[in-house]
């Protein structure tokens, strides 16, 4: 895994001048990132980070995502997270929220979904990312798994959306591309956004 170089900036106190990392400035500012690939470590790291923010204070949060997607159940955690948050939470794309990203960002709270204006989103059906091999019975029971799992999320984004679920299961049967208008007018998206800032 390569090294990334993460931004410091100095920070003046009473006890003087000290360098903190550019994600910790964010963070202190109720800013969390939603970035790469989504992983458990991903969820446990947006846990722990929602939750100290909560008990801090009522006031918003923000997330940035910017994601190709990644593990269903991990993207699960993160989206039950927001669901059961009682503070306000603006979720923004900033470049691309794609599979279990956009399930995210689609289950933001109404009226808080914005996206950048060259920003997309990509939707699609729950993808096996290893060979599939074993007995027969096995085979069945990942098959089902992984229908159980597509209608499971395709019912979360038809809800979202106001779609029914029969035009998400249409929509989702490809590799479906969205620019930011468009995202908007399907209902993952409230609107679109020129700042990065959002504070109401």
């Amino acid at each position: 895994m390569e090294n990334m170089w993460i931004p410091t900036i100095e920070v003046e106190s009473a006890s003087g001048t000290r360098e903190i990392s550019l994600a910790t400035r964010h963070f202190m500012n109720r800013r969390i990132f939603i970035s790469g690939e989504i992983t458990e470590n991903t969820a446990n790291s947006f846990i722990s980070q929602l939750m100290y923010l909560e008990q801090e204070s009522s006031e918003p949060v923000t997330i940035y995502i910017n994601s190709p997607g990644g593990q269903v159940n991990a993207g699960m955690v993160i989206y039950d997270a927001v669901q059961g948050s009682r503070i306000p939470i603006n979720m923004l794309c900033t470049g691309m929220a794609a599979s279990m990203a956009a399930v995210i960002l689609a289950g933001g709270q109404p009226g808080r979904r914005y996206i950048l204006k060259h920003s997309k989103v990509m939707i699609h059906e729950p993808l096996i990312s290893q060979g599939v091999g074993g007995s027969a019975t096995s085979i069945q029971n990942i098959s089902e798994s992984i229908l159980e799992t597509k209608h499971m999320v395709n019912e979360i984004l038809a809800w979202h959306t106001g779609r029914k679920v029969d035009e998400i299961n249409k929509a989702t049967a490809y590799d479906n591309y969205m620019n930011a208008a468009e995202a908007v007018d399907f209902g993952i998206c409230d609107q679109i956004s020129k700042d990065l800032f959002l504070r109401a």
